[in-house]
């Protein structure tokens, strides 16, 4: 059984590369929550893992954030 995967290991990797990868970029959970068209506790309830991104969603996270999704993705492979 998996179980409930926000608050898996995975997810933890994820949500913390993401959050890194904002701050090099300079973004404040608001600035990112703009160019993603979202309300800005989005962002911190993704960063905080209160919700888990669908792959849209992450697709769309890493085009604004200027990253590769491979890069984020090779992080669950270990």
């Amino acid at each position: 059984m998996m179980g409930k995967t926000v608050s898996s290991e995975e997810n933890s990797k994820l949500t913390q590369w993401l959050k890194s990868k904002r701050h090099e970029k300079g973004h404040t959970m608001r600035s990112l929550a703009q160019l993603l068209g979202t309300p800005h506790s989005f962002v911190g309830k993704i960063e905080n893992q209160e919700r888990r991104l669908d792959v849209v969603e992450f697709m769309r996270y890493c085009q604004a954030l200027e990253v590769d999704p491979v890069e984020g993705l090779a992080l669950l492979q270990a």
